[in-house]
């Protein structure tokens, strides 16, 4: 079961749908990881400590339907143009010649809530900064706007909001955890792809996926060194670094990506 509770209100006062969380629980394979289980926080010391929050993304379990780009854009007000969350698709040839076989791969992305982020030294304002529950945050009053965060994240996952002229990107919607909501990505994901939760405690679903998937976990860029907290399962390894829109020798065609910065 989800980490958060169910019978939390929302923003607008109402419950959000119980019985539909209750059939989301029940779908089949609800993973998705990343890395090993080395890179996750410490396990909590007490039912008293902080949470440290995480998310698990099962390309397996992605249909490539857009509905958490779209919750993500409603929910968050983004901007035209610009994502804080997508998936991206891929045809990808496997073999040569006669033998070639092209299949189709889905790349969820989002920020990835470093624990070693790289956006946050470059700031010259200290604007962008990692809270003690693990999110990476922009504080749009200090803001200038100057995009050195944007230019140092290896993932392209933050943009210019040019309706506030500030860096603007992925927040795992801290607005609706301290709701005790689930970030509305994860909210809408018909496919039970994405699953949040607490990696501090070793009781969470999130961290009992990840370890029954230990051997098959990712994160995007592991050479770059920062830490992601945001883990796959089923990702195909020539999609492990596909994360600008680029064009790679091992991808045959890009059958759909973004067409701006940001997610």
């Amino acid at each position: 079961m989800h980490d958060l509770p169910c019978s939390s209100p929302g923003p607008g006062g109402d419950a959000p749908d119980c019985r539909r969380r209750a059939f989301l629980k029940v779908l089949p394979a609800i993973t998705a990881g990343a890395a090993s289980l080395a890179a996750l926080p410490a396990e909590a010391a007490s039912d008293n400590a902080k949470p440290h929050w995480g998310m698990l993304v099962d390309a397996r379990q992605c249909i490539g339907c857009q509905a958490c780009t779209v919750a993500c854009i409603m929910e968050n007000v983004v901007p035209e143009g610009s994502f804080r969350t997508v998936v991206s698709t891929y045809a990808v040839t496997t073999g040569e010649g006669a033998a070639a076989v092209t299949g189709t791969h889905v790349l969820p992305r989002l920020c990835n809530h470093c624990d070693n982020p790289p956006c946050v030294p470059v700031c010259p304002v200290g604007a962008t900064f990692k809270r003690e529950d693990g999110a990476v945050l922009v504080d749009g009053e200090r803001c200038v706007g100057c995009a050195y965060c944007v230019q140092a994240c290896p993932y392209d996952a933050r943009f210019i909001n040019h309706h506030t002229g500030k860096a603007d990107k992925c927040t795992f919607c801290s607005h609706r955890v301290e709701a005790g909501l689930l970030p509305a990505c994860v909210e809408t994901c018909v496919g039970g792809a994405r699953v949040f939760g607490d990696l501090n405690d070793p009781k969470s679903e999130i961290r009992r996926l990840m370890a029954d998937a230990q051997d098959e976990l990712k994160v995007l860029k592991p050479e770059q060194g920062t830490r992601p907290q945001v883990f796959y399962i089923g990702l195909d390894d020539r999609l492990q670094g596909k994360v600008d829109g680029t064009q790679t020798p091992a991808l045959s065609g890009l059958t759909w990506q973004p067409k701006s910065h940001g997610g």
